[in-house]
């Protein structure tokens, strides 16, 4: 059972109709990449060469305006069949406060279920927004592979005592959907 804040969190993601999440595409790799990276400075993304978006865009998602901007995105890094990380959740200054985090979220979670992944983890400074999504808090020491991911980018990046690491069971769709 998912807990009442888990419940209202999701439903307040899902009650903007005109917010739309949707799979990137070549004409958003620019973007993605500038708005991501106009957040690793302080540490809360990694930074992603327009080449990394590239060879991932099949793993990315965006929010757009009604003119096409890109105002948020969000990524799912694989590390094994049954685990895959939340990467690059990033909203623009402008467009925050008004959900785009908690949609991005929904989605890549919704995505997650598609390619039947039974876990997601995130790495992140946001805590209160991941709790409210229903993640749980949990340890990087039990994703082995995230470390040794951290180890070859950059050891300063595992000594940041400020992020928090959260996972998220992932429901199956019932048999027959």
């Amino acid at each position: 059972m998912t807990a009442p804040a888990t419940d209202a969190a999701r439903q307040a993601a899902i009650a903007q109709p005109t917010i739309v999440v949707e799979h990137a595409e070549d004409r958003d790799i620019g973007a993605i990449s500038a708005l991501n990276n106009l957040f690793a400075p302080d540490g809360l993304t990694l930074p992603r060469s327009e080449e990394f978006v590239t060879s991932h865009l099949q793993d990315y998602q965006v929010v757009r305006d009604s003119d096409g901007t890109v105002l948020g995105c969000v990524a799912l890094d694989e590390y094994s069949p049954s685990l895959v990380e939340l990467v690059s959740l990033a909203v623009a200054p402008g467009a925050q406060g008004r959900g785009l985090g908690r949609r991005l979220i929904s989605a890549a979670e919704e995505l997650t279920r598609q390619r039947s992944y039974p876990e997601l983890f995130a790495i992140t400074l946001a805590d209160q927004l991941f709790l409210s999504m229903g993640f749980r808090e949990s340890s990087i020491e039990l994703f082995p592979e995230k470390i040794a991911r951290y180890q070859k980018i950059s050891r300063s990046e595992l000594s940041i005592g400020r992020k928090f690491c959260f996972s998220y069971r992932v429901e199956p769709y019932p048999m027959g959907s």
